[in-house]
């Protein structure tokens, strides 16, 4: 393995490098280019410096994607100080347990976040900023309000001619394992972990985009920013390789629904996609498949001399779907709908499947599209290594362990998650189970920690919901499955209970969807329950008691 470079050294060439290129879009609204973004970058640490921000100091970043979201997260790299991105999604109650558990100095809040959350549950802060203009919310310092109030007066005595790109000069990181950034996992308690991510780890996510995506996609190219930067998949992959590839990166802050994403697709045509499958499903089945599923099309496909062509015509009409200009398109957070991989697949569509974790900040397997192996998520990437835990791993599934430069240092004052997580050979235990063939694809086979992933890419763990719903009004067991982009609580109710009382079924379903409304109160926007649905026996179970959950899957 080469020595590892800097981090933040990629940030300043490419802000200088890239000096008059456009940068970051926020969609339908203002563009940054690599100047304005170096300009701003410099304010902030301006602003971090005069307020008493130390080297290593956290700061938390809390808010939907956009322009300055992107832009504070680079200011706090390339200070020196350690980022906490936080899911703009998350509970009021979880960002302060995240904020708190952290010791952040300074927190970034987006507009809505704003409204929600109360400061004096955060008593350690110094101060809390307003993404959209940087203006101070709160500030619990005199130096920090004196930084804010005199910015550009500051700004003026340090540069009074010019702010130029040879003025651009950031802390550069020099130790592998210095500690870059927290990034919490998106757990549905206040109980998520903190996964310390050292710069070794984000520079391996970088030089595997490099090798494996820059080749194809030029400079100056246009990408779309779809799922939370807060989550690092869509930060390391639809946000800092594109940066320090010096593409221009264009934001959807507002919540993206289908209609939005594709419409984006059609205006931005994009370079490269990367996405979670349940957004490419639902444009697939909404755009795609009503045009090919008729009676004349499925005669064309089965006649042998002209079903290529059919196939090749196919194909363009899928790509058009998402803005026809792409190199490949990277899937990625969970499981491929066979249907929609094998339908993809058969019109030789480019597209492939990745697998990471946030603890590996976050690629651990991919291969290009070329040579993509159906059903597979790809080979153990450049820096890491891979192996499954099994006597036979072509034929018997194990859990998948990773181990090399992407691996986290472990978890923020968590020992002991950190001990069961971390293994005396730097092997990382993922929880999930798969199998390897003879060629190191891996194939995934289960998740065995049951976890789910919400449409932009949040993990939802239904254990947690579960825990709080069967502790509710008429509740004996529940499971929560996932229907599509919803998800569902199947609930055996206490009929003996109902009859007692003389309650009838309506009555069982209201008192249900009463607690679905208290549970959904207590939950984050991406784990609500989208309907409680009553079942008329008790679940299945196995030997252990543990409810069999594979009987209960939906589509």
């Amino acid at each position: 393995m080469k020595t590892i470079p800097s981090f933040n050294s990629f940030l300043e060439q490419s802000v200088i490098n890239n000096w008059d290129l456009d940068a970051l879009t926020d969609y339908k609204g203002a563009t940054l280019q690599y100047k304005d973004v170096a300009r701003k970058i410099e304010k902030l640490h301006i602003m971090f410096e005069n307020s008493g921000v130390q080297k290593g100091d956290k700061i938390a970043i809390c808010g939907r994607n956009s322009s300055n979201w992107a832009v504070a997260f680079i200011a706090t790299l390339t200070y020196g100080a350690v980022a906490v991105p936080v899911l703009h999604e998350f509970t009021p109650d979880q960002v302060y347990n995240i904020v708190n558990h952290s010791e952040a100095k300074l927190l970034f809040v987006g507009d809505v976040v704003a409204t929600t959350i109360d400061a004096t549950k955060m008593p350690a802060l110094e101060g809390i900023i307003y993404i959209p203009d940087y203006s101070l919310v709160l500030s619990r310092t005199d130096k920090l309000t004196f930084a804010r109030e005199h910015l550009n007066e500051l700004f003026g005595k340090k540069y009074p001619k010019a702010f130029r790109k040879e003025h651009v000069h950031y802390y550069i990181d020099e130790d592998p394992d210095e500690l870059a950034l927290i990034n919490y996992t998106s757990g549905t308690t206040g109980f998520s972990k903190g996964v310390m991510l050292p710069y070794r780890a984000m520079w391996g996510n970088l030089d595997f985009a490099f090798d494996a995506i820059g080749k194809n996609i030029q400079r100056g190219s246009k990408t779309i920013s779809i799922l939370p930067m807060a989550h690092m998949y869509g930060m390391a992959f639809e946000f800092l390789f594109e940066f320090c590839h010096g593409c221009h990166i264009y934001f959807l802050t507002r919540v993206p629904s289908p209609a939005i994403i594709a419409q984006a697709f059609q205006d931005v045509r994009p370079s490269i996609i990367i996405a979670v499958p349940l957004i490419i499903e639902k444009i697939i089945r909404k755009r795609v498949f009503p045009k090919i599923q008729n009676h004349r099309m499925r005669l064309l496909l089965n006649m042998p001399v002209i079903s290529k062509k059919v196939k090749q015509k196919i194909c363009e009409e899928v790509s058009k779907a998402f803005g026809g200009n792409f190199y490949e398109m990277i899937v990625g957070g969970a499981a491929f709908s066979q249907e929609i991989e094998a339908f993809l697949y058969s019109i030789n569509f480019p597209v492939t499947v990745g697998y990471g974790a946030t603890e590996c900040a976050p690629i651990i397997t991919y291969s290009d599209w070329h040579s993509f192996v159906p059903t597979s998520c790809g080979k153990a990437v450049v820096h890491m290594e891979v192996k499954i835990d099994s006597p036979d791993p072509q034929n018997i599934p194990g859990e998948i362990l990773a181990r090399g430069t992407n691996v986290m240092l472990g978890y923020y004052k968590n020992e002991e998650a950190t001990r069961q997580a971390l293994d005396s050979e730097g092997w990382y235990h993922t929880g999930d189970l798969a199998l390897m063939d003879a060629e190191g694809n891996v194939f995934i086979k289960g998740r065995s920690k049951n976890m789910l992933l919400g449409s932009s890419g949040q993990n939802i763990y239904p254990e947690e919901i579960e825990d709080k719903l069967n502790s509710m009004a008429m509740v004996v067991e529940s499971l929560v499955v996932q229907d599509g982009d919803k998800l569902v609580g199947l609930v055996f109710p206490d009929y003996e209970e109902a009859k007692e009382m003389g309650l009838s079924n309506d009555d069982i379903i209201n008192v249900m969807e009463q607690n679905r409304q208290e549970l959904n109160a207590a939950l984050p926007a991406y784990s609500k329950l989208s309907s409680i649905v009553l079942q008329e026996e008790e679940f299945e179970k196995t030997p252990k008691k543990s409810i069999k959950r594979y009987l209960y899957k939906r589509s």
